[in-house]
């Protein structure tokens, strides 16, 4: 969970630096805003983990095996993310783009279900994100929250604007499935 904090900090905080911006304290943002947060985050986290990595994907592992089972549950949770986010109003461009960040991710916490044997892992990497992204830096549906932007930033560029898409699709996936690779030492 600390660990996918700090990469979803890194990320927003990377983002607003070179948007040539930066957070400040939200002063209309208290305890009862942070606890009704916190829990929002962690039961939305808690849902999609028994929706994607529970009994369904255990019984794709057996049949499929972890790689076709993960690639599976990362396509599902990829196609979720168009609904949850309502994106099928936006175009083919941001729709693909919500299913390959959402769907690496989707393949993180599926791996990490299978390598753990266990919804505890997949479900502290996904609270970890969500909660610094939506709780703490305003990044999600519930608005402003506790750091809010000083103002509104520069337009990322194209260079830019790759690099935390990569840093989201491939960096912090792949230094998480390298991970779990080297922690329960099996391919």
């Amino acid at each position: 969970m600390i660990l996918m904090a700090v990469f979803c900090a890194l990320n927003l905080l990377g983002q607003a630096y070179f948007q040539d911006t930066s957070y400040i304290r939200n002063p209309d943002y208290g305890i009862s805003e942070a606890l009704f947060g916190t829990w929002w985050t962690f039961k939305a986290a808690l849902f999609e983990e028994l929706i994607f990595r529970g009994a369904i994907l255990y019984l794709l592992i057996r049949r499929l095996g972890i790689k076709w089972a993960c690639i599976l549950s990362a396509v599902a949770f990829g196609i979720y993310h168009w609904f949850s986010y309502q994106m099928f109003d936006r175009g083919l461009i941001p729709m693909i783009y919500v299913f390959l960040l959402t769907g690496a991710a989707g393949w993180m916490f599926a791996f990490a279900f299978a390598k753990s044997k266990s919804l505890w892992l997949p479900l502290g990497l996904h609270f970890g994100w969500i909660l610094v992204s939506i709780v703490i830096l305003s990044a999600g549906p519930l608005g402003d929250s506790l750091f809010v932007l000083k103002e509104e930033g520069l337009e990322l560029g194209g260079w830019e604007q790759l690099l935390f898409f990569l840093w989201q699709t491939l960096v912090v996936p792949g230094v998480i499935t390298w991970y779990l690779i080297k922690k329960y030492n099996q391919p």
